[in-house]
């Protein structure tokens, strides 16, 4: 019989007796630290990167509210299901998870897009709720 409990497998945090008797679990919290603070990093830099793309989306969609276009524009978004999936595969990720990233983002771009039109042309704010 064990003597770890359930709550000994959620704890991430160690303190230095604990640490000092179980050197290999001292190990694996301080590399799930640093990989949680990659993970942070990773998160800053999506979200640093959303904000561009939908500051170029909401340029596209005041240039289509100009011309008088549609906010939805099916051959770029057919393209774009081939291309995301071939970019997943390459980079080893399912493609349903690029899926849904794609679906999120033509999403959002419409919404703008169909907001900038109603708005005669003014982008506003990046922002879901406006």
């Amino acid at each position: 019989m064990s003597d770890t409990t359930d709550s000994d497998w959620q704890r991430t945090t160690i303190d230095s007796a604990q640490a000092a008797a179980h050197p290999e679990t001292a190990q694996a919290v301080a590399k799930i630290k640093e990989l949680r603070q990659s993970i942070d990093n990773i998160d800053s830099a999506i979200i640093s990167l959303l904000a561009e793309r939908f500051k170029a989306t909401s340029r596209v969609g005041v240039l289509k509210a100009s011309a008088g276009f549609a906010p939805e524009d099916m051959k770029r978004e057919d393209y774009q299901i081939e291309r995301l999936h071939r970019i997943a595969i390459d980079a080893g990720l399912d493609t349903d998870i690029a899926e849904m990233y794609r679906e999120f983002v033509v999403t959002e771009a419409k919404k703008r897009h169909q907001r900038i039109a109603q708005a005669g042309g003014d982008p506003g704010v990046l922002d879901v709720f406006a």
